[in-house]
């Protein structure tokens, strides 16, 4: 029975990133140590926000389908569910699909038979319109009361689901579960809540194992596994010559989190501000203490992306030792000349398009904060021109192309050949998106505002 008590559950989590790859011993030794359930990571919001407003995987399905088809003969082989969430990167409706698709053929090829539910975490755009006229739809910091033209301009909406609609799949029989946008945590927190584990250690063992062996002394070797109890739980690298710490594990309550101690979930925070971090050994830590104060408003937090324009991106490169001494003087006069020869070429002024001139070797990474004194020895130059259609960004940057292949500094009575390492020179890239949303709703049911789809298996060896 699905919903039967346990005194423990083992969670392991191979990879902090399906489709990054581990090794195949790792989830042997996961399953020798009597793994309950196998649960990994399939998207973020790292990467900004083209996955979502395009919909497409960041993952080349090659490296997914190689991670599912070891994980898939695991959860088979043991019996045990395993958990995919944000499939597809952002988890968009086609994310699911997407990855669905890989698992049907994985499970087809293996001759495997099992249950495969698909949770859709994609909002409709009427019924978040509705949910801000009741009064539903509120701002996280720093963003403003959110507008209605700003839902509708996005091309894709997902809501971030907590544990609930993965459980209420669980126990409806499915031993696959392919989610939308999820929390981290939700993966791993979804199989021990269902198992009655209390809801302190599960978040905090859930938070400790998102990234699989990122909390280990070797991120690369693998995963790792996670045993919740009443008390606490322990954690444990699945290759034996790695090693948990208690500093290691503690350290990840600092990753994406605005708050050491604290983090928000849809129905509470997780506050390891008591938690103890033990040495078991030389490679395993048991934690204790950890607490979840359950919120008075359940809540799922919005995500979306919209085009912002389309971008054209032009390279340079630069070993001219005088401009190099004088770079920051050749890059302002390279910012006037282009608006100025855009103005009198097409006609455009600065508030009709954007670009963005970056200096790679000497600023363009830390700006006015860089600390190095001196001129660099060589820098690339990185035009990315911004404009409201794909023509017009690359007429403007075809019109720099001169610029950056000959400007010389205001001093220089030559025209000096700077390195373009690509031909043609301009590379077009589409449409680009901005994340617009940062904002919760209030739920009226935790599992509400996901669709659920459980497919009889149907492949037999």
């Amino acid at each position: 029975m699905h919903n039967e008590r346990v005194d423990q559950v083992k969670v392991l989590s191979p990879t902090g990133m399906l489709g990054a790859g581990f090794p195949e011993a790792t989830i042997e030794r996961g399953l020798e140590l009597g793994a309950d359930v196998i649960s990994v990571d399939a998207g973020s919001t790292d990467s900004g926000p083209y996955y979502l407003g395009a919909s497409q995987p960041k993952t080349t399905r090659a490296a997914v389908a190689r991670d599912l088809r070891v994980l898939l003969k695991a959860a088979a082989g043991a019996q045990i569910p395993l958990i995919v969430g944000s499939c597809g990167t952002s988890g968009t409706d086609s994310g699911v699909d997407w990855v669905a698709d890989i698992v049907a053929d994985v499970l087809a090829d293996e001759g495997l038979d099992l249950r495969v539910a698909r949770i859709y975490s994609e909002q409709d755009k009427d019924a978040l319109l509705k949910s801000m006229e009741e009064g539903r739809v509120h701002a996280l910091p720093p963003l403003g009361e959110l507008r209605p033209d700003t839902v509708r301009s996005c091309t894709h909406i997902v809501g971030v689901m907590g544990h609930e609609p993965i459980v209420a799949a669980l126990e409806a029989g499915a031993q696959v579960v392919l989610a939308g946008r999820a929390t981290d945590t939700a993966i791993a927190a979804a199989y021990p809540m269902m198992k009655g584990m209390p809801a302190g250690p599960t978040w905090h063992a859930a938070k400790i194992i998102e990234c699989g062996g990122q909390c280990t002394s070797n991120p690369r070797a693998g995963g790792v596994l996670a045993t919740i109890d009443a008390e606490g739980f322990t954690i444990e690298p699945l290759d034996p010559t790695v090693a948990c710490t208690p500093i290691l594990v503690a350290a990840h309550m600092l990753y994406e989190t605005v708050n050491p101690f604290e983090m928000r979930e849809p129905d509470g925070t997780l506050d390891v501000r008591e938690a103890v971090y033990t040495a078991l050994d030389e490679r395993i830590v048991r934690v204790e203490g950890s607490q979840f104060h359950v919120a008075d408003q359940h809540t799922i937090k919005l995500e979306g992306a919209r085009v912002t324009g389309y971008e054209t991106m032009s390279f340079s490169a630069i070993r001219d030792p005088h401009i190099l001494a004088n770079i920051d003087d050749w890059a302002g006069l390279m910012r006037t000349m282009i608006r100025q020869r855009v103005e009198q070429t097409i006609g455009l002024s600065e508030d009709k398009y954007a670009f963005d001139l970056r200096l790679y070797g000497h600023n363009a990474i830390l700006g006015d904060l860089d600390p190095a004194a001196g001129p660099p020895r060589e820098v690339g130059v990185m035009l990315l021109v911004n404009a409201p259609d794909q023509n017009t960004a690359t007429a403007v940057a075809k019109i720099a192309n001169p610029l950056m292949l000959h400007l010389p500094t205001a001093d220089m009575d030559f025209l000096p050949s700077l390195a373009f390492p690509t031909s043609p020179a301009e590379t077009e890239r589409g449409a680009a998106y901005e994340f617009v949303l940062h904002h919760v709703v209030d739920s009226i049911t935790p599992t509400g505002m996901f669709r659920t789809e459980i497919e009889e298996a149907s492949h037999h060896g």
